[in-house]
């Protein structure tokens, strides 16, 4: 078996003495992993490290089998990722969201959102904006997406502000008033209407919505903890948004 695509590094552990087992992201094969051999050395280190996006040949004598890695290096931004909080742990974070889709299960669209993201890290709410779009995207293929196109009591797809916590579907203002405190807030990028790009309290509702679901759906059914990167990326997103464009107001406890 052997076959060839690209790839975005997402993890790396040691096999033996002088390889390693690389853990990558396919364009059209999923969640994918393989051994590198001699993955240890001088000029593979630099080319494993999680972000890079590489060219992959994969080769076993079985398709079940973990198989061998030749990887070829296509983009190498680990480098520039490692130099903000915000890259870092975005970085950890979607790996670990990848991690709850089968492996070898294709999401090309996941791939090429998470190429997109890793390329804007050094904005902060832009890449806050992406990676909420990522977990929601997830959810979608988790079988848990949300509606957030129309009012799930009126179908006007006007004034959306509120998400129903038990639904996940969209609610307009007048629809969802008498129930306003019960209700999860819809950031203004979500819904069907254009938006300014998002400040830090509507990043941080944004936050707090894609984890309330993630929570509910996925790590809470199956008896896991939320990944402690998220809960990085999130503060290192919501503090450099702050200190870039609003720094007299505080940042919102995603909790």
């Amino acid at each position: 078996m052997q076959w060839q695509d690209e790839g975005i590094v997402i993890g790396v552990r040691r096999h033996g003495e002088t390889s390693v087992v690389a853990e990558l992201m396919t364009k059209t094969r999923g969640r994918h992993m393989g051994i590198v051999r001699g993955g240890r050395s001088r000029t593979m280190q630099p080319v494993l490290q999680p972000g890079n996006r590489v060219d992959a040949v994969w080769r076993a004598r079985l398709d079940e089998h973990l198989g061998d890695y030749k990887l070829e290096p296509i983009h190498l931004r680990a480098a520039r990722l490692m130099e903000s909080a915000t890259a870092v742990y975005g970085v950890q974070a979607m790996g670990a969201l990848l991690r709850l889709l089968p492996e070898r299960d294709p999401h090309p669209h996941l791939f090429d959102a998470l190429d997109a993201i890793l390329d804007h890290m050094e904005d902060p709410a832009g890449a806050g904006e992406l990676y909420v779009r990522f977990e929601l995207a997830v959810l979608n293929d988790l079988g848990f997406g949300l509606d957030l196109g129309e009012c799930a009591a009126t179908g006007v797809r006007e004034g959306l502000v509120y998400v129903s916590p038990k639904s996940g579907r969209a609610v307009s203002r007048d629809a969802g008033a008498p129930y306003a405190d019960r209700m999860l807030p819809l950031p203004g990028f979500l819904s069907p209407e254009p938006s300014e790009p998002a400040g830090v309290r509507e990043l941080a509702d944004a936050f707090r919505l894609s984890g309330f679901f993630l929570h509910r759906h996925v790590y809470e059914p199956r008896g896991l903890q939320q990944n402690a990167a998220r809960d990085g990326f999130v503060q290192a997103a919501l503090k450099a948004l702050e200190r870039r464009n609003k720094p007299s107001e505080p940042v919102p406890s995603d909790g």
